[in-house]
């Protein structure tokens, strides 16, 4: 089983773009779909593979604040 942590993407250069893991940084590409920078995403394989919903976000947040 593989665990994606959402990150959020802080910086877009055509379709490359840096995401924010809070712990680390990481390079990825969007190979197809609409994302900004702000979008908190999914990246496998170094690649963009979805978005994730602002109250899924919250509720990820939420679950780290009471378990760290």
């Amino acid at each position: 089983m593989c665990l994606a942590i959402p990150g959020k993407i802080v910086h877009k250069e055509g379709n490359k773009v840096i995401v924010d893991y809070e712990s680390e940084k990481s390079e990825a590409s969007i190979v197809e779909g609409d994302f900004e920078v702000g979008d908190y995403v999914i990246v496998q394989g170094k690649i963009v593979v979805d978005k994730v919903p602002n109250e899924q976000i919250k509720k990820w947040q939420d679950f780290l604040k009471e378990n760290s």
